[in-house]
């Protein structure tokens, strides 16, 4: 748009190009028919003024009455009387002032003044019913986006509170379980706790980074789980053996940060925690049927109370929601006696 333009408010710009479109109209019809000559210039001239200046003031009137505000019944009604006070006004001016300038054409000075004032308020009031329609349309179109966007601001906002509360319980969960690991070498074994320190420093430099974002890449995700296991390898040594199974194509999709940590967590705890024999756990990633697919394979039973109540397995269905919307979903089984998956899949985009 042109620097001059720009000083000009958006109603005036429409308000002019509108009446500009209409005389416009009118010249074409005119030729068309072979009526345009100097004195439908002058009547056009003094339509279109007095039309400018009383639908400026028919605006007015809304806003004064702030008849947008009010339910649809009432701003029907308002628009239609709005029109017709207006309109024999527009009528009323228009009859007398071309009279005054002798711009009547000849069949309309043979009426008497009565039949002129009803003939020019009745083609008025469509005139100007049609604008207050156009004005009605825009209104309402820019009230409707702007409550959409609201909308989706709130919903962002909604959006953005519940993941930060999701990350708060799940991080303070995580580091619970992991000081816990830490506190029973202290005293069997100082050197594996200085190492187990040392991972869980690594863990958390790891989180704390991941809670900057909504999603990182799932390659970013396995190097949190292997410190998180390295320092559970401590602890459980021959009796957990894990299991990578991950495609090259996955490590760039991006995922929620510390949900697949949660989901090995949980298999510790309610899997191989739970067993003097040994365990193991599989991690697999892969694509299949345009979502990302990311298992989570470990020994021991699922216990329904246990899982449905703890929140980490309840985070990562709201999280995949919240972020990856409907598609996302999370789900977990019994494979067989005595494995247990949990599968979480992510739609690719």
């Amino acid at each position: 748009m042109a620097p001059y333009l720009q000083n000009i408010s958006k109603y005036w710009l429409f308000q002019f190009l509108g009446w500009m479109m209409f005389a416009g109209i009118n010249i074409f019809f005119a030729f068309t028919y072979k009526l345009f000559d100097a004195q439908f210039i002058g009547r056009l001239g003094v339509y279109v003024a007095i039309g400018l200046l009383m639908s400026h003031f028919m605006r007015m009137t809304i806003k004064w009455l702030k008849l947008l505000q009010r339910n649809i019944n009432y701003q029907l009604i308002g628009f239609i009387l709005i029109s017709i006070v207006f309109a024999t006004a527009v009528g009323i001016g228009e009859t007398y002032l071309s009279m005054l300038a002798r711009l009547e054409y000849k069949e309309e000075a043979k009426w008497a003044i009565s039949q002129k004032i009803s003939s020019n308020v009745f083609s008025s009031f469509i005139y100007l019913f049609i604008w207050n329609c156009i004005y009605f349309i825009y209104h309402y179109v820019a009230e409707s986006r702007k409550n959409q966007l609201d909308n989706l601001k709130l919903e962002a906002l909604v959006k953005s509170l519940e993941l930060k509360t999701i990350k708060s319980h799940i991080n303070p969960h995580f580091i619970f379980n992991a000081m816990n690991s830490i506190r029973a070498l202290i005293d069997e074994n100082p050197n594996r706790a200085r190492e187990a320190v040392t991972a869980l420093s690594n863990i958390l430099r790891s989180s704390m980074s991941s809670d900057q974002h909504e999603t990182i890449t799932l390659e970013q995700e396995l190097n949190i789980v292997k410190d998180y296991l390295a320092l559970e390898l401590i602890r459980f040594e021959d009796r957990l053996h894990v299991h990578y199974g991950i495609e090259e194509d996955t490590l760039d999709h991006q995922v929620p940060p510390m949900m697949l940590q949660t989901l090995v967590e949980n298999a510790i705890k309610h899997g191989i925690g739970k067993t003097v024999h040994k365990g193991e756990i599989s991690i697999l990633a892969n694509e299949a049927h345009g979502q990302l697919v990311l298992s989570v394979i470990n020994s021991g039973l699922l216990e329904i109370k246990q899982d449905h109540e703890g929140f980490g397995l309840q985070s990562t269905s709201n999280r995949l929601q919240l972020i990856f919307g409907e598609s996302a979903s999370f789900s977990i089984k019994q494979l067989n006696q005595d494995m247990v998956e949990a599968k979480v899949n992510i739609p690719l985009s």
